[in-house]
């Protein structure tokens, strides 16, 4: 029974990845990274290319190319920093495009979750969010876990739970 319920489980959750990454790239024009990147500086705007690239999962010089794009594509900018700690932030056309993003990605799971009642929709948010818990557990990183959230809508009225996950581990 367990091992039917974890092949559901790995299928159901690469399908929806896919869906919604394929979706995430078509709205923002750029590598999932580089659209998981304006996300991440939509809510943390000035960080460095390392520390930027440290919460979307790369290495610095993959950081580094990443941000060249973006400004190449006029998403974002590098400001005048101190030594070799050089802030990034969004340009206006970033922030439209962050804005598109998090909309492709909610259409995407959105349409996913349509055929679900609302009874459904409680009991498996409240699984999702045991599931979250744990996985921070696994990865230990929320800035990596939520790269790609709407983080306003993951805290409207509840609790992230990754983010208690992090609270709970001392971080």
């Amino acid at each position: 029974m367990h091992e039917r319920l974890g092949n559901l489980l790995g299928a159901a959750a690469l399908a929806l990845s896919d869906l919604m990454l394929a979706r995430v790239r078509e709205a923002a024009g750029v590598s999932v990274s580089a659209a998981a990147a304006l996300v991440v500086l939509a809510h943390a705007p000035g960080l460095s290319v390392t520390e930027l690239g440290r919460r979307v999962g790369l290495s610095q010089p993959a950081s580094a190319r990443m941000v060249m794009s973006l400004e190449a594509a006029d998403l974002a900018r590098r400001g005048p920093g101190e030594g070799r700690t050089i802030p990034v932030a969004l340009t206006p056309a970033g922030e439209r495009t962050v804005r598109e993003v998090l909309a492709a990605r909610a259409d995407g799971t959105e349409q996913v979750l349509a055929g679900l009642g609302e009874d459904d929709r409680r009991a498996l948010t409240r699984l999702l969010e045991g599931l979250l818990a744990q996985l921070y557990g696994e990865v230990g990183s929320s800035d990596l876990l939520c790269r790609l959230c709407d983080r306003a809508r993951c805290t409207d009225g509840a609790t992230c739970p990754v983010g208690q996950a992090e609270r709970d581990r001392g971080r």
